[in-house]
């Protein structure tokens, strides 16, 4: 079989060695003369004969993958059943399950110990009969495939085989999050069915994902709309009969030829198997399950055949067949709320859809999108006798910072703009986070989904973010996380164009193989820090050496801090949590002057302006009109200002242009894609962060303006406009001509288009601010204008850093024990003493508001409890303290680190 070597790429692409697959050598494999490689090298694989685990197709598969990735650098590589059959070799590899004869000796020998939790991996050098011998040991087969693909992946990226086996370290690691998943949307007829029907592209990308770590991919249909209203593109919406004729009903949709409609049904089991066969779980994603489209006239496909009699039924045995025929399929997700176009309350479809999982005659996992979601249906899942997890969404429908959010806004916990009485108005506070599913005595799993909203063009790369994700991704003992492919509503809702997903205008920045290849490197980071978050830098350095030689540690630190910039706006200035309305990335404005200026943002509240959005975290951020109040009031707030996340974004945007100019200054190839891309993508977000610092900025000091008609104020809020402007139309500089003029994702304006196209709003309600330097000024203290306090300083209120907080002693209890209350003791370092501290907690349930108390000083420690009635509970604890001194400071403990990566407030779960 013919390999790819490393510089086989078109066009100047810096893809290395990717590896094909090809039939399994057998294990009785011996040498010859002929099979020495051009390097001159041999190296011999042993697999343990005696491991059931061997045979096992994700195993046998990373064998292969790790022959082929030592062949392709010209050494000569086959697999052994024993060492006495390996014969004269220069590099050894043993492989085997952690306690196999074959691998334990070397392990104990280095003082290596491979957990016997799943997925465990270890690697461990030693000798064996006088040969340099690399030993690679699992806990599971899935723990093995791990470190054969991890030592595949070494090889690839060395120059030589035998030299990059001796430099591997010895190492164990297990897995933090018991499932790392990846979905792709099928949204767009016209984009989609490119990749869907290309065998080579679905090789390539699910070898990629089970290299990185990823043990499930879904494949998802039906999510094309919110719900089946002014459908314009409805191909495999509806998703089974698309796919195949289900025995006694005549459901059908004209116009789609049986052979189409069957090529459909096999590439579903193709690809199932083939993400089988590469030791990864296989998970269909059927989001809707409506027949008829509302309001719909220019639907391209239709169907016929059903009724609101024979529906459910049809659904039912439709999924029964699915299950049955496609045997590699271990999980289905539904969406089964409203918009999955089943009106809320309809108990009997649900009844009859969960008769299928049943009949289907094997355990199948069903997994529930949570949104909207009571625990009556998840009770009506779970008396199927299958497996059941509830995936909530992780930051709403965007990508925010890794923490799971401290309180959710008040519009989700206590909606008025919905009927009362509906079920998913009662519980909208499921909407956008873990709801109130993690009870302790939960019989369903918890798994957390990322949305593809926030961040869905521009490339991201960020280890330490994914580290945080990897961290709280199993927060309160759930199940981990899936991440939406970064491109999947590319097209969606009709607005597919020619082409495929891609982006790029120019043609020569468009990756070969697959539009995932742009963003290899963001599946490298998560999938590896998903698995640990502690993971070695080299596990995705090597890859970043290959593709920007002596820029790589340069590249790295510019995509990492542009890649801070849209999840940190996302979570601080929310002006809504659907991904449909509010894209960051290409942003369209919100005014700050005049509420009838046209803008998108519904899922706000009023005055929909841009100074009083929330955060999606509102018990950690203020917005500008709380921070303004509390300036004018005199009133320090512990919550993070607007002016902190300036703060932030412009330093984040410093740092990733400081590392992009030395990257600039060492990278051997000024016109290689993959660093164009990069060098472009990260321009643009280091410009985005500028522009929405200035932005906060001003619309902070035209806050203020408002309350004391300081002209000052409203000029500085002037000035800080016009750099915004200006930072905005640096973007539009480096993405016109690189990006299409039409990047959609939908069909209403603010879902397509270019950066320029937002361009006339900036300026408009720039136009309008200005215009008020124009008019009368109002003297502070006049009418309703109030005076400014006594020492404020502006210049410093703007461009200052804050003062370093004192140092805070809190040892959080291990755990605590239900009915019995639970004392908090904290500590201010010697010599700071303050003036007042808080106690907030509340149950893990975004439900609830915290309680909030005093806390007592005594000899210079602050305690308060949390009460024993208050702890019979079956949801964990959350709490965080709120700090004051004699000089006005106020803050929030633990709070932020300095890069904002970690958890703010701290949880207790139950003994």
């Amino acid at each position: 079989m013919q390999q790819r070597r490393l510089n086989d790429f078109p066009n100047g692409e810096s893809r290395r060695g990717f590896l094909k697959t090809s039939a399994i050598v057998a294990a009785g494999s011996v040498w010859s003369p002929a099979l020495r490689g051009q390097s001159g090298q041999t190296i011999a694989i042993v697999a343990d004969p005696a491991a059931a685990a061997m045979k096992q197709p994700g195993v046998a598969w990373a064998l292969e993958q790790l022959r082929q990735a030592i062949e392709a650098k010209g050494a000569a590589c086959a697999v052994h059943p024993t060492l006495d059959s390996a014969g004269d070799v220069d590099e050894l590899i043993v492989a085997g399950l952690r306690g196999s004869q074959l691998v334990r000796p070397i392990f104990n020998r280095a003082g290596v110990s491979v957990s016997s939790e799943a997925e465990s991996v270890g690697l461990a050098r030693g000798e064996v009969r006088g040969r340099s011998t690399l030993a690679i040991a699992g806990s599971d087969p899935r723990g093995l495939t791990y470190g054969l693909l991890e030592v595949a992946d070494h090889v690839s990226y060395a120059a030589a085989p035998a030299a990059a086996l001796r430099a591997v370290s010895d190492d164990a690691e297990t897995s933090a999050n018991r499932v790392r998943s990846v979905t792709r949307y099928f949204t767009s007829d016209v984009e989609d069915k490119s990749w869907y029907y290309d065998k080579s592209f679905w090789r390539d990308y699910l070898s990629m994902l089970a290299t990185q770590r990823f043990n499930r991919f879904s494949m998802a249909y039906g999510l094309g709309y919110n719900r089946p209203e002014d459908v314009h593109d409805a191909y495999l919406y509806f998703t089974y009969p698309f796919l195949y004729s289900v025995p006694g009903y005549n459901v059908r949709v004209p116009g789609l030829p049986d052979d189409e409609r069957d090529q459909n049904w096999e590439m579903l089991r193709w690809i199932s198997e083939e993400t089988t066969s590469r030791g990864m779980d296989f998970q269909v994603a059927l989001w809707t399950q409506a027949y008829q489209w509302i309001n719909s006239p220019k639907a391209n496909s239709v169907i016929k055949g059903l009724n609101p009699d024979n529906h459910g039924p049809y659904c039912r045995d439709a999924l029964q067949k699915m299950i049955q025929e496609c045997p590699a399929i271990k999980g289905v997700t539904i969406r089964a709320h409203s918009e999955s176009g089943i009106p809320e309350g309809s108990y009997d479809f649900w009844i009859d859809l969960f008769e299928g999982f049943k009949r289907a005659g094997r355990p199948v996992e069903i997994d529930i999108h949570a949104k909207g979601i009571e625990h009556k249906l998840l009770d009506m899942a779970l008396a199927t006798g299958n497996p059941v997890k509830a995936s909530p969404k992780y930051w709403a429908e965007h990508l925010g910072l890794p923490y799971h959010q401290t309180s959710i806004r008040e519009l989700e916990r206590n909606p008025t703009d919905r009927p009362p009485d509906r079920i998913e108005t009662q519980r909208r506070f499921t909407r956008y986070g873990y709801g109130d599913y993690l009870r302790a005595d939960r019989k369903y799993g918890i798994l957390y989904r990322v949305w593809p909203g926030t961040q869905r063009t521009l490339l991201w790369g960020d280890p330490a973010m994914a580290a945080g994700y990897g961290r709280y991704s199993h927060f309160c003992d759930s199940d981990g996380i899936e991440l939406s492919d970064p491109l999947s509503f590319k097209g969606r809702m009709g607005s597919g164009n020619p082409g495929g997903r891609n982006a790029y205008a120019d043609a020569s920045l468009r990756p070969h193989g697959g539009d995932w290849r742009k963003h290899a490197y963001s599946y490298r980071v998560w999938g590896r820090l998903l698995y640990n978050p502690e993971a070695s830098p080299e596990t995705w350095r090597r890859q970043l050496r290959s593709d920007f030689g002596l820029a790589a540690k340069s590249s790295e630190g510019a995509l990492a801090h542009a890649s801070r910039v849209l999840p940190l706006i996302t979570v601080a200035h929310h002006p809504s949590a659907s991904n449909n309305t509010y894209w960051p990335e290409i942003y369209t404005n919100m005014p700050i002057v005049n509420e009838e200026r046209r803008h998108p943002y519904r899922d706000t509240l009023a005055p929909k302006l841009f100074g009083n959005v929330s955060s999606l975290d509102p018990d950690m951020f203020s917005s500008i009109e709380e921070y303004s109040e509390d300036v004018v009031s005199g009133n320090p707030n512990a919550r993070y200002s607007p002016l902190d996340v300036a703060r932030w974004l412009e330093a984040d945007a410093v740092a990733a242009e400081k590392h992009l100019e030395q990257a600039r200054a060492t990278i051997a190839d000024h016109r290689d894609p993959a660093f164009r891309r990069l060098d472009i993508d990260v321009v643009a977000q280091s410009e985005i962060g500028r522009f929405f610092a200035e932005k906060l900025r001003a619309g902070t000091a035209y806050g203020i303006h408002t309350r004391t008609g300081d002209t000052a104020l409203l000029r500085r809020a002037v000035q800080h406009y016009r750099l915004a402007r200006e930072a905005w139309k640096r973007v539009i500089d480096v993405t016109e001509g690189p990006y299409l003029a039409d990047v959609s994702y939908g069909l209403t304006p603010h879902l397509r288009g270019h950066w320029k196209d937002r361009l006339p709003a900036i300026e408009i309600d720039l136009s309008d601010m200005e215009r008020l330097l124009r008019a009368p000024a109002v003297k502070p203290g006049q009418g309703k204008a109030r005076p400014m306090p006594a020492g404020l300083d502006l210049a410093t209120l703007f461009t200052a850093t804050p003062q370093p907080r004192p140092r805070c002693e809190h040892l959080p209890p291990a755990s605590f024990q239900p009915g019995k209350q639970v004392a908090l003791e904290m500590a201010m370092e010697a010599g700071h003493e303050l003036a007042s501290a808080r106690l907030h907690y509340r149950h893990v349930n975004q439900a609830e508001l915290y309680n909030v108390e005093e806390m007592e000083v005594s000899n210079g420690r602050y305690r308060s409890t949390i009460p024993a009635r208050y702890t019979d509970s079956q949801y964990p604890l959350a709490y965080y303290f709120e700090l004051r001194d004699e000089q006005g400071q106020a803050w929030i403990y633990p709070g932020f680190s300095s890069d904002r990566m970690n958890q703010p407030y701290y949880v207790l779960t139950r003994t």
